[in-house]
């Protein structure tokens, strides 16, 4: 059997979960099937159990507005992956921008689509800032494909409610296949390198922030949340690519803010290297998740894989990885209804965050024991070979 994986992000060019998903499940696949990867960039992996092929577009030369061009770049790319020929059996789809390139498959090759929901449209109104109409563009798309898919991989049992309410997909092409993590890549390791580089005193305990700049990360709510955090503890935002300027200009001033109030808040501007993000992971006392949403929050798994305690909105998939007064604490998140994924009560929900972090890194004793059961849940629970096995056993049965 072969798979056909169509992906905006693989390494290197990796800055979101379904970039670390569609990393380690063609890892773990290619031991079972073969498997082609077609993605965005410049990756060029030769022929063998598993071959990876980037493609790239130049946009410099497009009249359409500068929003428009990764929607029409995506398409592009889209059309060069199905012009470039195909010998698998099955098509399998993440993010919507590769959602038309797996829609041309299924109806051009007559193979089965399989689209894996890491995130859903609809749920995201802030992309509207960032690609203007082309947000509309984005909705019809997705809707499109999961709509005729073959199989809907859906990441937890919160993402599986979501497109049950907004999509209609008959409940049988529903499907529950987890993130997961390597436990032999993320565990506990020395910090003391990563601190040094960004002048992160290692005497001193941090709680840290990894993502990207972006609503849906609620990042500029955990930067609200430090004035009400006690002064005794660093706190990391290794925060970079924002989503636009404006956000990013918000960001800046939110922690130039908060700087006035107090000492040891390090902000790494910037996407940083894997190994790095596992030894900031590894040397925190508390790792902080305030996402407004998030299907299932693979950060919070790598962290608890190097031994951290978590601190996580209550909000999609998130209580599925993070189990409360176990792992971590869970913040609940009261939602506006006239904007569902921003908080009721932003100031509140601020609040909530900073008590929780206080109380946890106040607290020696419950944040060993959530580091040990964190490591243990993430081994037991999310391992990749079993992940990719239940994802080939998905694909045999369409091909039957």
């Amino acid at each position: 059997m072969k798979s056909l994986l169509y992906t905006n992000e693989y390494p290197p060019h990796t800055y979101g979960g379904a970039g670390v998903h569609v990393e380690y499940l063609s890892r773990e696949l290619s031991k079972l099937i073969d498997v082609d990867v077609r993605c965005f960039g410049d990756q060029d992996i030769p022929e063998g159990p598993l071959s990876v092929k980037g493609h790239t577009v130049d946009t410099d030369h497009y009249k359409s507005p500068t929003q428009l061009k990764s929607v029409f770049g995506a398409l592009q790319r889209g059309l060069d992956f199905n012009t470039s020929g195909n010998d698998a059996q099955v098509v399998h789809c993440h993010t919507w921008y590769t959602h038309m390139a797996g829609i041309m498959s299924k109806l051009n090759y007559g193979i089965p689509l399989v689209v894996t929901v890491h995130s859903l449209e609809p749920l995201r109104p802030w992309k509207r800032e960032q690609i203007g109409c082309g947000y509309d563009f984005s909705l019809w798309v997705e809707k499109t494909a999961i709509e005729m898919a073959d199989a809907v991989i859906c990441v937890s049992e919160g993402t599986k409610a979501d497109v049950e309410r907004l999509f209609n997909v008959s409940s049988e092409k529903l499907h529950i296949i987890y993130n997961g993590i390597d436990p032999e890549e993320y565990y506990k390791q020395d910090a003391t390198p990563a601190l040094k580089k960004f002048g992160i005193d290692p005497n001193i305990p941090y709680v840290l922030f990894v993502g990207r700049i972006t609503r849906q990360k609620g990042i500029v709510h955990l930067v609200e949340a430090i004035k009400h955090m006690h002064k005794d503890f660093q706190v990391v935002l290794c925060a970079g690519a924002p989503d636009t300027p404006e956000i990013a200009e918000e960001m800046k001033r939110a922690v130039e803010e908060a700087k006035k109030d107090r000492d040891g808040i390090f902000w790494i501007d910037e996407m940083v290297d894997k190994p790095t993000v596992i030894k900031l992971y590894s040397g925190a006392e508390v790792f902080c998740c305030p996402s407004v949403y998030e299907p299932f929050g693979i950060i919070n798994l790598e962290a608890m894989a190097c031994e951290t305690a978590v601190v996580g909105s209550a909000v999609g998939g998130i209580p599925e990885v993070v189990v409360h007064d176990e792992t971590g604490y869970l913040v609940p998140l009261a939602q506006s209804h006239e904007s569902p994924f921003s908080p009721l009560h932003p100031a509140a929900f601020a609040k909530d965050l900073a008590y929780q972090v206080n109380r946890l890194m106040a607290d020696p004793e419950s944040r060993k024991q959530f580091a040990k059961a964190g490591r243990k849940r993430a081994i037991e629970q999310f391992g990749w070979t079993a992940i990719a096995k239940q994802t080939q056993e998905l694909y045999q049965s369409l091909i039957k």
